[in-house]
């Protein structure tokens, strides 16, 4: 693919994962992706074949349910693929891997959260999961430009758009919040000279019907 001017950059939520099946708390927790998971991925990887999409670098999480997310699509567009821990999820500390009534139980939530505050007491602050974004952009606009694909999760992509807008972190999880539901994703392109980024497109997912 030939150079561009521009930095065109993806980034992608992960397919259904068990823990999003189980409606547990995710962070580190390390769950596969569901059958149905599997059948998103697919049915994305297939929408972009269709549309002729293709990308010089594909970076993702090395949780499975992102790093099985982002072989599928790979696989289908023959894409070179790039584990990076950065893009792993919050590290939520104690609440990894519980059900809400588990959390309620042995790790409640606290009256009030600063953006200091540890996620389940011993994982990230929202603050230093925005600086974690901010270095991965950094990483980002260190290669050459072209089309990338990130593919993540909700919550490291969600600091990453905060950091990419320049909105800062919030208190007690207020403020603006971007839903990337399961194989969602956002295309914004990155103009150095100007410094100008550009939101393309914040998918509503046409490639998954919901029953």
């Amino acid at each position: 693919m030939a150079d561009s001017p521009l930095y065109n950059i993806t980034f992608l939520r992960h397919g259904e994962s068990v823990g999003n099946l189980e409606n547990r708390f995710q962070g580190h927790a390390d769950f596969p992706l569901t059958e149905t998971g599997r059948a998103q991925a697919g049915a994305l990887a297939e929408r972009w074949q269709a549309e002729g999409r293709a990308f010089d670098r594909v970076f993702s999480s090395p949780l499975a349910r992102a790093r099985e997310t982002a072989e599928i699509v790979c696989a289908a567009l023959n894409a070179p693929l790039e584990l990076d821990p950065d893009w792993m999820e919050i590290h939520n500390g104690l609440l990894a891997g519980l059900s809400d009534e588990e959390a309620a139980q042995s790790v409640p939530r606290p009256a009030f959260i600063t953006p200091y505050t540890h996620t389940g007491r011993t994982g990230e602050s929202r603050w230093e999961v925005y600086l974690r974004a901010g270095r991965n952009i950094q990483k980002l606009l260190d290669n050459p430009t072209g089309h990338t694909l990130v593919v993540a999760h909700g919550g490291i992509l969600n600091m990453t758009l905060y950091a990419i807008l320049g909105i800062p972190v919030q208190a007690d999880h207020t403020g603006p919040h971007f839903m990337f539901h399961n194989t969602t994703f956002a295309t914004f392109t990155y103009e150095p000279e100007r410094h100008n980024w550009r939101l393309l497109h914040f998918d509503h997912r046409p490639h998954w019907k919901e029953d």
